[in-house]
């Protein structure tokens, strides 16, 4: 940057991300940009992009069953909120969040109803797909988790923030059915374009203790697409929230 003579701010606006995702990728070698990302600022800094991000090209390489592991958590909430920020804000074609209650989401973005009606302005096309707040296998899930914010509360909770929202198109929210619910609550798939989060509820364990696993689609057949084609199911049984 200072041989370009770019500032992080100049350079933030010529890649379009904000100041302070330059600033981060400044300060951790270990944080790999999304590749159109990467391009943007190679050609603004006129450098090779192996040259800013050596490890970007290893990672090209690899294969087999880790080619779309992006990055592991030990636990959802060890992932940085601005991975979500960032993967929300760029999505532009489908944001899906197949979470069970998805409520998380309003206490760890900032004015993420702000966002979410952004994207529905640019066209993006908006899912929730939720637990049934009444129904079995969510009073079986409170009943297992003990938790003192209950799991249909948390349900309840995502509604009156989308409620919010108003009649908006490209929004959509559905409830699993009742045949898939116990697959819906044992795992959450959320979806930003090309990349995925996925965490799997161990036993007892609420969703920010789980571990969570970030992927990128490479191609066809991928676990990307195993995820997102497992969400897809549960979606095309789900019943439409009125």
């Amino acid at each position: 940057m200072q041989s370009a003579r770019l500032s992080p701010r100049q350079l933030a606006s010529r890649v379009g991300v904000s100041s302070k995702t330059v600033e981060r990728w400044v300060a951790d070698p270990d944080l790999i940009p999304h590749a159109r990302n990467r391009e943007d600022a190679s050609q603004a800094l006129g450098v090779e992009v192996t040259m800013l991000w050596p490890r970007a090209a290893k990672d090209r390489g690899r294969s087999g069953a880790d080619s779309e592991m992006v990055h592991s958590y030990p636990y959802r909430s060890a992932c940085p909120s601005t991975v979500w920020g960032d993967l929300v804000g760029g999505a532009g074609r489908e944001l899906f969040f197949a979470g069970y209650t998805n409520y998380f989401l309003w206490t760890q973005q900032p004015a993420f109803g702000v966002t979410l009606r952004g994207r529905l302005e640019a066209g993006c096309r908006v899912r929730f797909l939720l637990g049934d707040p009444d129904g079995e296998v969510t009073r079986e899930r409170e009943r297992v988790e003990g938790a003192a914010l209950t799991v249909s509360t948390r349900i309840r909770i995502t509604l009156g923030e989308l409620a919010k929202l108003g009649p908006v198109d490209g929004l959509e929210v559905r409830f699993s059915g009742a045949d898939d619910a116990v697959n819906h609550v044992g795992l959450s798939v959320f979806r930003f374009d090309d990349d995925v989060l996925v965490t799997p509820h161990l036993a007892r364990t609420v969703g920010h203790d789980s571990p969570m696993f970030h992927l990128r689609r490479a191609g066809d057949g991928g676990m990307f697409g195993r995820f997102t084609e497992h969400a897809e199911e549960l979606w095309g049984r789900g019943v439409p929230r009125v």
